[in-house]
């Protein structure tokens, strides 16, 4: 497949391109964050920077306005576009793309979710951006992409066919005897709006250090959805150009376009050795990383802790008030010797700056063995509540909520 790069005005360049030419454009453009974004790549020497900065939000949509009514030439009548966006514009930009495409062209207003790890601000924190798909005309291109089914999902809702009844409920359909009808040929669970896409690690091979890197897994998902091997790609803001890695992966062609000629040389260079992370989290799904031992969790029932999911030697952390150091607590397993069990505890809390580390003695017959345990910032309490409370007291680390 031939993936293209070129630099310059996306409004100049699409000019050029004849219309009803392109299946898909990705548009991923500035959010008018009033920002000069920048970030040094692995390298610690390349960096990469772009201005988000506007006069007005008036020149910001005149800016998007005159390069979206291209776009909508050059698609197909096939053709989708999907607009990518956060809160900083995403009301006007709806507003934009209505006013372009007609509101009935608008399909989906699709949210990309991902977890994120700290928020200064004093309102809920950010962690998703919005995507609008709007078609060309109605006779328009989609594939449907398949989730697996959520693990709630029983048996029969999986094997057995459903149709609509006389008033539109949906029920399950039965033959001529009344017996239900099996349909073993499903799929799963069509892609919904809610798209649960992690961000790219910092130390992902994929990552190169570009400000505002989308996950190629993301663009995957959306040319999938609307095209199919040999179709055209248009990404107008291409940056980094994970569109065109993305396309180049899946066999479609692709052209990226942006101003910058250290973007145009990072897109051409990955397109030379086009690379996809592989995303564990994507393929296991979010419930195989809660690890986190129900039998310590529960000899810890009405104390104020975090499950630890993926230590081997600590269980939890107590919520303290902030400024201070950690405590962390690991519950004796069953059969597991006091010794071990401080030493598993020991080891995890090494690098942590706790300010005491518990361990919750959960067989009372190895008493004896706290006068051999060798360490001495492990503190050993019975297993109830209770205990481990009048233990931090005496401690002088504080009282719990």
């Amino acid at each position: 497949m031939a993936s293209n790069v070129h630099q310059g005005d996306c409004l100049d360049v699409v000019r050029d391109l004849p219309a009803e030419s392109v299946d898909l454009v990705y548009v991923d453009p500035p959010f008018f964050t009033q920002k000069v974004h920048s970030l040094v790549a692995r390298d610690r020497e390349t960096s990469f920077q772009f201005s988000d900065r506007w006069e007005s939000r008036l020149q910001y949509l005149e800016f998007l306005r005159s390069r979206v009514r291209e776009f909508r030439r050059v698609l197909k009548s096939t053709g989708s576009l999907y607009f990518q966006c956060d809160t900083n514009a995403s009301h006007h930009i709806r507003f934009l793309l209505d006013e372009t495409f007609g509101e009935p062209m608008f399909r989906s207003e699709i949210i990309w979710h991902y977890r994120r790890w700290s928020n200064s601000q004093r309102n809920p924190m950010p962690s998703h951006q919005t995507i609008f798909f709007y078609t060309k005309t109605d006779n328009y291109q989609y594939y449907q992409q398949f989730d697996d089914y959520s693990p709630s999902t029983n048996v029969d809702q999986i094997l057995q066919r459903r149709r609509r009844d006389e008033h539109g409920k949906s029920i399950y359909a039965r033959d001529g005897d009344g017996s239900v009808l099996q349909d073993g040929h499903k799929k799963g669970v069509p892609v919904a709006d809610v798209w649960d896409i992690p961000l790219l690690n910092p130390k992902a091979k994929e990552r190169v250090g570009y400000p505002t890197q989308k996950p190629i897994l993301l663009l995957e998902r959306i040319i999938a959805l609307v095209t199919v091997p040999g179709d055209f790609v248009l990404d107008p803001f291409m940056g980094s150009g994970t569109t065109l890695v993305a396309a180049e992966l899946l066999g479609r062609n692709a052209l990226g376009i942006d101003i910058s000629g250290e973007a145009v040389h990072l897109a051409t260079q990955r397109l030379q050795h086009p690379f996809k992370t592989s995303s564990e989290l994507m393929q296991l799904g979010r419930e195989t990383y809660i690890q986190a031992d129900q039998r310590a969790m529960a000899c810890l029932h009405g104390l104020p802790v975090i499950p630890v999911q993926r230590s081997r030697g600590i269980d939890a952390i107590l919520k303290m008030p902030p400024g201070g150091n950690p405590v962390l607590i690991r519950v004796q397993r069953e059969g597991e010797g006091l010794s071990d069990a401080a030493d598993a505890l020991h080891h995890a809390g090494q690098n942590k700056q706790p300010a005491t580390l518990l361990l919750i003695v959960t067989n009372s017959e190895q008493r004896e063995d706290l006068f051999q345990i060798p360490h001495p910032d492990v503190v050993c309490v019975n297993s109830t509540a209770t205990n481990v409370r009048e233990c931090l007291a005496n401690l002088g680390i504080g009282k719990l909520d």
